[in-house]
């Protein structure tokens, strides 16, 4: 029997990794994030009050076609795919580009290009954290491959010192469509950048094909400039107050690492820490810039981390790390070392395993619903479908929660009913659905994994809350959680104002 290549290895690995993600995308409902995009769908427009709008248009046609959530994760699972497969190529251009520069010992020792794709595709398969990227979209989903994408064609550009004219529309387009997907592209446009300046000569500078490609990223993000100019610049103004968080505080700086470490795997610090060591210092400052593409988002980041910070922010940036980590460590493994990456690749892909069977399970429950973070995956399509009976049947103006994170699903799943946010925070609800006029009546959910008092008794409240119904959610004989419905007659407040 014919002995199985590294790329065929990588591409079984990555098939087996998309099956376990279609059986588990096609078991849960959708999460917070992955709801309110995938309204975004359903309410197309330029852009939008918390992300541009790439997330929202590359699901329209499937959300045109089907509400199913598997059909939708379609999406993402596609992206994932595409972001291994260039992880793969980036890995063998970073091999190609080293051995070009390298005709010494350097050359000499090091492994294969395809061993070295295939480790840097198996340092992303074992990251637990980026297979959650691979079942939901979210912008960072999108902006994994384009930021492999401006890496791949950021090594042309140090393998050439030059671009054609073709080279460029296609790093403007790559530039563009980030922009599409999440503001901080700005930090891979950044290192991009930081490429270019690292060529000894600046000549890219007056070349026609340069200004075309920033050009072609300008007309394309031109959607998102518009809207925030039309509605008061609220979307730059919101994510530069979210990005700044709260408190600075040194314990959130070293719980974030601490978190990172966990959730991507050490295999990614072990294996950059054995290039760095091993690889660098023949091409150091080429290497140093195509670094930045790591490097950048994840120290803004982490610096950012101390007022607050969600893990998978720097998603991106560690897609971008993985051919540096997998050139590293087909390094040690070409040199029989491979005790401990094997170790490493066992307990990152059992936690990975772990992880799977602990989201199937519905998680673990406890006399506080808020305790089990996978009762917030359950329930939601037949508690938004009871609220829309409800509504219908009491003939109220609409669907009615006291946080934009039970929004997202009661919405999607209780479409077309209108969600009304009860809160002084302006949010994405306050342009699709408007203001709750005063003296309107609404169904209100109550869920127990963020249970609210009931909103009567002042002057920003109903004046009165009839419970109407309860429904319990269970998954394999277990409570996960209970959503309350009642009706809140005449409405004294305003919601969605600063």
């Amino acid at each position: 029997m014919r002995q199985q290549s590294p790329s065929s290895w990588a591409a079984i690995c990555v098939f087996i990794a998309a099956l376990v993600h279609l059986v588990l995308g096609f078991s849960i409902e959708f999460s917070v994030d992955e709801a309110h995009y995938a309204l975004y769908a359903q309410h197309l427009a330029w852009s939008y009050f918390d992300h541009p709008p790439l997330v929202g248009w590359i699901q329209w046609p499937l959300v045109a076609l089907s509400s199913s959530e598997g059909v939708i994760r379609f999406i993402p699972e596609l992206l994932w795919v595409l972001s291994c497969y260039l992880v793969y190529e980036v890995t063998v251009q970073i091999h190609h580009f080293i051995r070009g520069r390298n005709a010494g010992y350097l050359t000499s020792a090091l492994p294969s290009a395809n061993l070295c794709g295939l480790l840097a595709v198996l340092v992303v398969v074992a990251a637990p954290m980026l297979h959650i990227l691979a079942i939901g979209l979210l912008p960072d989903t999108l902006l994994a491959p384009l930021s492999l994408g401006l890496m791949l064609m950021a090594l042309r550009w140090l393998s050439k010192d030059q671009f054609s004219l073709s080279d460029w529309i296609i790093t403007g387009i790559l530039l563009g469509l980030a922009g599409l997907s999440k503001y901080t592209a700005f930090f891979t446009a950044l290192a991009l950048l930081f490429v270019f300046l690292s060529a000894p000569r600046k000549s890219w500078v007056t070349k026609v094909g340069f200004w075309l490609a920033v050009m072609i990223a300008l007309v394309l993000i031109t959607p998102v400039l518009y809207w925030n100019w039309a509605n008061d610049w609220i979307s730059f103004k919101y994510q530069l107050a979210h990005g700044g968080g709260g408190q600075w505080l040194w314990r959130r700086l070293g719980a974030y690492i601490g978190i990172q470490i966990l959730v991507f795997g050490p295999l990614f610090i072990l294996g950059s820490f054995i290039f760095l060591k091993n690889c660098m210092h023949a091409t150091k400052i080429s290497m140093l810039a195509l670094f930045g593409f790591f490097v950048i988002p994840f120290a803004i980041f982490v610096s950012l981390s101390g007022g607050g910070g969600l893990p998978h922010w720097t998603s991106p940036a560690w897609f971008c790390l993985a051919p540096f980590a997998g050139i590293g460590l087909a390094k040690v493994w070409a040199t029989q070392h491979r005790r401990w990456i094997r170790i490493l690749f066992f307990i990152q892909i059992a936690l990975c395993c772990i992880g799977f069977g602990y989201v199937l399970s519905g998680g673990i429950s406890s006399a506080s619903m808020k305790a089990n973070p996978i009762a917030d995956l359950y329930g939601w399509k037949v508690a938004g479908q009871k609220a829309a009976t409800l509504s219908k049947a009491t003939k109220a103006d609409g669907i009615a929660v006291q946080n934009w994170t039970l929004g997202s699903r009661a919405a999607w799943y209780a479409s077309p009913t209108p969600v009304f946010v009860l809160d002084q925070r302006k949010d994405q609800f306050d342009l699709w659905f408007g203001d709750l006029p005063k003296g309107a009546n609404v169904l209100l959910i109550n869920w127990s994994g963020m249970p609210h008092p009931m909103p009567v008794g002042n002057q920003s409240a109903f004046a009165a809350c009839e419970p109407l119904d309860t429904l319990e959610i269970e998954r394999f004989g277990r409570v996960l959680s209970k959503f309350d419905f009642s009706l809140c007659s005449n409405w004294q407040g305003s919601s969605g104002t600063e």
